[in-house]
């Protein structure tokens, strides 16, 4: 990758405070029994009594990486799933029952704008100077990110910790840190499409009447929806990401129109809807989720992500990410605690665990650390797999010899066009998805 994107880290960094109290739980369990207490006995039972509570979505929030973080680290860590809806809820009406929010860019700013979370100081984590530039500078491999929508960039500075607007440009503040992001498209079955898929305006094509799908998450999937008209020449939004009251009404009719016609088989709100849907062919063609057209494929029925790239009049990806903030009722023990776990997503087991999936860590060079060579082959760099691919649980996924759909992790990302968002429309929005679901 170009533009030192991808730089080692030195294997001689000193010795972190996590690893400080490791030692600390260590000698303490050493000299159980006698009469020495100290201050390593003091830490151990400090650690053993703090529980940080991680709430978001099931593909960010995810049990197995909470269980390894709390090995690691030595203190309880609980992770709770909600939808996103309710979790964005969760965050600005009961605050003081989550500790780490797992944000999108468009929910930070609100939750910025709401004054529930903490400023996070950039400072205090160690490997932010190795964060790609999507994330520190807006840009990659000499592309500007796009901006419709809210992207990482835009969503992830303020001038200082209590600020409750974001702010352009890198400061020593951030709303959230990103842990996991992607580009998404189309997931299709090709057995039973008998074609390939490149644009999104096939989702809303006739052909597929009876036989396509939606993702029913209101911000998300009328941006969805718009991908698939602009496609298809139906209308040229100013902005997917933030729509005139008379672009909603526009996007939202067309859908009540194609439901009314019988186009949709189903709306889905959850992975495992988009998986069941797909798996038993009641739909063979829907927006969709990398790991959910992975899970089709553990079952071994073919299932392709769409490469929709921004070629001539092209769409392009719809991308996001997916980020660790601080609430702001943190302090003392447990915030250094919560600093711990933050800087513990960029040593790279998590990062290697959720590219298995098909996801991305905003720190590549040391997720590699902990992938094999044909992993970061197959994953990042878009080539044939030298050896058969298992996802994160060790089940085989892939042949030998599979290409990654839509190429290297390059190719992938330099084609998002937009990003999800919160929209200023988002009250008059939501009211008229819900006259869609409704017809």
């Amino acid at each position: 990758m170009s533009n030192g994107t991808f730089r080692p880290v030195s294997a001689t960094q000193g010795i972190s405070r996590r690893q400080v109290l490791k030692r600390g739980a260590a000698v303490a369990a050493a000299v159980a029994g006698s009469e020495v207490v100290g201050a390593p006995t003091i830490w151990a039972q400090e650690i053993k009594d703090i529980e940080l509570r991680h709430v978001g979505v099931s593909y960010s929030v995810v049990k197995a990486i909470g269980d390894q973080a709390a090995k690691d680290l030595g203190f309880k860590i609980t992770m709770q799933n909600l939808d996103t809806s309710a979790a964005i809820n969760r965050f600005i009406t009961q605050p003081n029952t989550v500790d780490i929010p797992d944000l999108e860019g468009w929910q930070a700013k609100l939750a910025t704008k709401r004054g529930v979370i903490q400023g996070i100081n950039v400072k205090k984590v160690k490997e932010f100077d190795n964060f790609l530039p999507i994330f520190t500078k807006g840009e990659l491999d000499g592309h500007k990110i796009p901006r419709q929508g809210i992207s990482p960039y835009e969503a992830m500075y303020i001038a200082k910790p209590d600020a409750t607007e974001l702010h352009e440009g890198v400061t020593d503040w951030a709303t959230f840190l990103p842990q996991v992001y992607n580009a998404d498209s189309i997931g299709y079955r090709p057995d039973l499409v008998g074609h390939k898929v490149t644009e999104w305006k096939e989702l809303i094509d006739p052909k597929f009447k009876g036989k396509a799908a939606i993702l029913d998450v209101p911000a998300i999937g009328i941006m969805d929806a718009a991908l698939c008209f602009e496609s298809a020449g139906l209308i040229k939004y100013g902005n997917k990401g933030n729509m005139t009251k008379e672009e909603i009404d526009f996007t939202i009719n067309k859908l009540i129109e194609l439901k009314k016609a019988g186009h949709f088989r189903a709306t889905w709100t959850t992975f495992d809807q988009s998986v069941q849907l797909m798996a038993a062919g009641e739909v063979i063609i829907q927006s969709m989720w990398s790991p959910a057209v992975a899970a089709v494929r553990v079952k071994q029925i073919p299932c392709v992500y769409a490469p929709v790239n921004k070629k001539g009049d092209k769409e392009g990806y719809r991308g996001w990410c997916n980020g660790l903030g601080l609430m702001k009722h943190l302090t003392g023990k447990k915030l250094d605690a919560a600093y711990e776990y933050i800087n513990w997503y960029y040593t790279g087991w998590q990062g290697a665990f959720v590219s298995r999936y098909g996801y991305y860590s905003p720190v590549p060079s040391t997720a590699r650390k902990h992938m094999t060579p044909t992993e970061w082959a197959f994953w990042y760099e878009g080539k044939p797999a030298p050896e058969p691919i298992k996802d994160p649980y060790g089940v085989l996924m892939e042949p030998a010899g599979t290409v990654r759909d839509g190429g290297s992790f390059i190719e992938r990302v330099t084609n998002i066009s937009c990003w999800n968002t919160l929209m200023d429309e988002a009250a008059y929005m939501n009211k008229r998805w819900n006259d869609f679901k409704a017809a």
